[in-house]
């Protein structure tokens, strides 16, 4: 409606209305037509327009300006930093109307030229072209997994007297999927073969296969799809090798043979043999990276890894309060029902106006009913907490005497993202020598596949973390999964705690704490390492003495 300039009212209804429905309890399909009705913001229109969604997925409207867009513009719609008018105007100026013309524009330097444009809206637009075409093809863990578990019980019921393992990325938990890899195991192979052939959600492709291996691409999405084949006497090897990643099969075991070359040797039954016998500690699969694993092994210091009932609580999540979809009760009912000994609330806090950050006033009121709905819920525990913004000078945006009102505080940065590495290390220091800060949030400020997170000095923010007793978060969304594990095992050995939050903004974004779980087990994180992992009364204390400490200082 932007780009083909509706009527700025009009406009204007349609998000007022995205709002409430967002944040409403329900779902909108289910609703009567006069349920609807009564929803503050659905007038007449809107509720026309979610009557023809139910009955067709689409209204006339929407298929109006779809009608009149480019197909091109709704892929330059996705280019981060371009909104509707800046789209709108580089389409009336040059013609742009795909991503590739839009390339071209930049390369040959057309777009600084725009009024309101600029050489350096110009780079940031070639960075973010560049970033888009790199990722083409791969696909998060959590939104890939539905279709690869499904593409196994599709090759099992098409091959029932083989055996099927997924192999590659996707069995060491990778964040990003780039190929769904499977290895079938079995004696008659070239019917096996025939059968997997016949799929027709797969177009194979014969020149890159070969006599073990089939390659190919799914019909519906743009995934590589690779399917192995062996027999019941290379099972073992094969499965280990292609579960690994190359440089754990390039890692020396006993400084003259790599494991890819041990594995050759197949004097083993099963997988813990292979590592018992070549002396080492058994290496679950995800830790197979080439990340300093075998060392580990060696000398027997692969420890008992998180899992998720390991977890005692979920920290880091939003209400209706600021932009979360359910009220406090309702996360709190829910936790309690997953399970959980305590949920950890910690709304936006003011400067994200944009997210519904809380007021001084507002906290006051939400800290009266966490008490109030902790006397009615005991021994189950709300904790009060804030994501507090970190200012551009790495200040947080509140007040000591507001900040101590808290019982934890996750510090994050949500805004000025453009910085170098050093103006971002030194923002995100100054938060975490904060002795209010409990959790740094989200380190990098990353979005998978969409953002690039700001450049930061891994080993200097941990450092300051240990020196300052502040814990570190791996956000559990999907699309963040920061901190990375690649840095999860450093921080253990500096001593730095990590916690396990999904930053949910609904009920069921409680359910992402299994990829943080994913995420900490690939670095090697244990429960006794994990801040959530202690029950309600030790994390209480745990608070409890940060704030004890705080106040003797004065």
């Amino acid at each position: 409606m932007e780009l083909h300039d509706e009527n700025p009212f009009k406009i204007r209804s349609y998000q007022n209305a995205l709002i409430t429905l967002e944040r409403g309890d329900q779902d909108i399909m289910m609703l009567s037509e006069q349920e609807l009705a009564a929803i503050q913001g659905v007038g007449k229109s809107m509720l026309e327009a979610i009557q023809q969604l139910k009955e067709t997925d689409t209204f006339p409207m929407l298929e109006e300006l779809l009608a009149k867009t480019p197909e091109g513009i709704l892929e330059v719609l996705q280019i981060k930093g371009l909104g509707p008018k800046k789209i709108k105007i580089l389409w009336n100026e040059l013609g742009i109307t795909s991503t590739h013309e839009l390339m071209e524009a930049c390369q040959a330097g057309k777009v600084a030229k725009i009024k309101g444009f600029g050489e350096k809206t110009q780079n940031t637009i070639i960075e973010n072209l560049e970033f888009t075409a790199s990722n083409s093809g791969k696909w998060l863990y959590a939104d890939i997994s539905p279709m690869i578990y499904q593409l196994e019980a599709t090759f099992k019921a098409l091959t029932p007297e083989a055996i099927l393992e997924i192999v590659g990325d996707f069995a060491r938990k990778m964040e990003i999927i780039t190929e769904a890899e499977f290895l079938i195991v079995g004696n008659d192979l070239a019917s096996v073969k025939s059968n997997v052939k016949s799929m027709d959600s797969i177009t194979w492709n014969l020149r890159e296969s070969g006599p073990r291996v089939l390659r190919g691409n799914l019909k519906e999405i743009d995934l590589r799809i690779s399917v192995h084949f062996c027999s019941d006497e290379d099972y073992l090897w094969k499965k280990l090798s292609l579960t690994a990643a190359p440089l754990h099969l390039k890692s020396l075991v006993d400084g003259q043979e790599s494991v890819a070359k041990k594995l050759l040797k197949k004097d083993y039954t099963s997988e813990e043999e292979f590592f018992s016998i070549n002396k080492l500690q058994f290496i679950p699969a995800e830790m197979r990276e080439g990340f300093g694993e075998i060392e580990l092994a060696k000398e027997n210091k692969i420890p008992e890894l998180l899992t998720d009932k390991d977890l005692k609580g979920i920290l880091h999540n939003h209400s209706t309060y600021s932009d979360g979809k359910h009220s406090l009760r309702q996360m709190a009912e829910y936790c309690r029902e997953l399970g959980y000994g305590y949920l950890g609330i910690s709304d936006h806090s003011k400067t994200a106006f944009y997210a519904g950050g809380l007021t001084e006033d507002q906290i006051v009121k939400q800290h009266q009913e966490i008490e109030a709905l902790n006397k009615e819920m005991a021994p189950f525990r709300i904790f009060k907490g804030i994501e507090s913004d970190i200012l551009s000078d790495g200040k947080l945006d509140y007040e000591a005497d507001v900040l101590a009102s808290f019982d934890f505080i996750v510090s994050s940065i949500h805004s000025i993202l453009n910085m170098d590495i050093k103006r971002a290390t030194s923002r995100l220091i100054t938060a975490i020598e904060n002795p209010y800060t409990t959790i740094l949030g989200h380190p990098t400020g990353r979005l998978l596949l969409r953002r690039q997170g700001y450049p930061i000095d891994h080993k200097a923010i941990i450092d300051a973390c240990a020196a300052n007793n502040v814990v570190i978060e791996i956000n559990a969304n999907p699309w963040r999964l920061d901190l990375d594990w690649r840095w999860v095992r450093y921080a253990i050995d500096q001593g730095v705690m990590l916690s396990i939050n999904p930053d949910a903004h609904e009920m069921d974004g409680y359910a992402d704490m299994k990829y943080g779980v994913l995420v900490g087990r690939k670095g090697g994180l244990t429960a006794e390492m994990t801040l959530n992992a202690m029950n309600v009364d030790e994390i209480s204390k745990y608070f409890d003495t940060r704030l004890e400490k705080i106040k003797s200082k004065k």
